[in-house]
């Protein structure tokens, strides 16, 4: 689904990331992991056509994503409603009225009739558990509410991967909890789900791989089962 060779990625003289070589396939839960600065938020974007390789290739489904392929007005909008991209600063994503509006915008701009987009944006609002917060104006909600909507916001498009930067900074562990089991269940009904965190000892049963950052470049490519046994590795994931 998901494959980047020999990718590499910098600003000006500042090299980013050093030659990343990895592929995703359907339905995988995958937690990237390292220091901060190491390059998992640039590789986020890069996985969701916000930035581009400067050396090697992005592959998604088959076609190479660079500016030239979603330069094409049909490539951006069928690539952005199967890649759903949740911000670290997750806030910015909001900007309608109501938190029904901040739903459905994304299906409106599909061109889907008014009764599919309600259709749509009530089922996403009953699967967050946030109908009650439909009328509600998006900016005066708690943190983990804004979450909620903005994780809504993607799913109403249904994708085929949800990636979300730093899923649990600045909620309670409420939220935390709430978060975490809804992206089990997603990447239950065959989702691939792809998070960073710092937050190891939460996704150390949930997630099915680790990408594991050390100086720019991906050291560790482990499975979840295999990661258990290198308890060095799982020590160093800890103090991340």
């Amino acid at each position: 689904m998901i494959t980047f060779k020999d990718v590499s990625f910098g600003y000006s003289d500042t090299s980013v990331i050093n030659e990343i070589n990895f592929t995703i396939n359907k339905g995988e839960f995958v937690v990237i992991m390292g220091d901060n600065g190491c390059g998992k938020s640039t590789l986020l974007k890069m996985i969701n056509g916000v930035l581009f390789p400067l050396e090697g290739s992005y592959m998604f489904e088959g076609n190479i994503i660079d500016k030239s392929y979603l330069k094409d007005n049909r490539n951006m909008a069928l690539f952005h409603q199967n890649v759903g991209y949740i911000f670290q600063n997750y806030e910015v994503q909001l900007f309608n009225a109501t938190v029904y509006d901040e739903i459905a915008f994304g299906v409106r701009t599909m061109g889907l009739d008014e009764k599919e987009v309600d259709k749509r944006v009530r089922d996403c609002l009953r699967l967050l558990d946030i109908e009650d917060l439909a009328d509600r104006v998006p900016f005066n909600l708690s943190g983990g509410e804004k979450k909620k909507v903005v994780i809504a916001s993607i799913l109403v498009m249904n994708p085929k991967v949800i990636v979300v930067d730093e899923p649990f900074n600045g909620l309670s562990m409420h939220y935390q909890e709430e978060i975490l089991m809804l992206l089990k269940r997603l990447n239950d009904a065959g989702k691939a789900i792809i998070l960073t965190t710092h937050r190891f000892d939460q996704v150390r049963d949930v997630a099915d791989r680790f990408l594991i950052f050390e100086d720019k470049s991906i050291k560790y490519d482990l499975s979840g089962s295999e990661l258990k046994k290198h308890k060095d590795i799982e020590e160093y994931c800890r103090l991340l």
